[in-house]
């Protein structure tokens, strides 16, 4: 009986002195559901910033608050960040390509990072735990890859580790350069800025 050929990640736990196996249902499991879960999540909130779907409040809503943000471009910036977020997280919940999916969801999350940084880690204090939450959790998926349960694995490719590692840096770097790029001049106040003063 002939076997097939070990895959790349495979062959990487071999050099690495572990052991090489089919994968358990429950670790296949726990992939599919992590990526469903945070791709679905993320790809919902892109939607809501582009529509009245799933609770939105519609493209001139999402720019106004990416204005009141500190962002310039308005109905362009909610565009490019509400489908980098649909997009991105549709990829990742179907395992599609998934370094760039995890790209995507780090960079757009990485953004909201920086937008409430400022208030501290903790939700409740309008912090960055959910977006930081989500960056890990598709880093864990590139790190980790799709699972045999995605459109990779149908259509036969099996990314090396290094390639889920690299897209979740290209994303966060790329978060980070899309706010230098799109923040305003510090001297220039928002409205929420505004509505803060005493």
């Amino acid at each position: 009986m002939r076997y097939p050929r070990p895959t790349i990640r495979q062959r990487s736990l071999r050099a690495a002195g572990g052991t090489v196996g089919p994968r358990t249902g429950r670790a296949e499991a726990g992939l599919l559901t992590l990526r469903v879960v945070v791709g679905g999540l993320v790809a919902a909130h892109g939607v809501q910033k582009m529509t009245h779907w799933l609770g939105g409040s519609g493209l001139a809503a999402g720019a106004e608050e990416f204005r009141q943000d500190g962002f310039r471009g308005g109905r362009l910036t909610a565009v490019a960040a509400g489908t980098g977020q649909a997009g991105g997280g549709l990829m990742l919940a179907a395992g599609l390509l998934t370094p760039l999916a995890v790209a995507a969801v780090a960079s757009v999350m990485t953004v909201a990072v920086t937008v409430k940084y400022p208030h501290g880690l903790w939700v409740q204090d309008d912090g960055y735990e959910f977006p930081l939450v989500l960056i890990v959790s598709a880093a864990a998926t590139g790190l980790a890859g799709p699972g045999v349960w995605s459109l990779d694995h149908l259509v036969g490719i099996d990314w090396p580790a290094s390639a889920g590692i690299a897209g979740c840096a290209a994303g966060v770097l790329g978060g980070l350069a899309t706010r230098r790029l799109l923040w305003r001049a510090s001297g220039q106040r928002t409205v929420r800025d505004v509505a803060r003063t005493p």
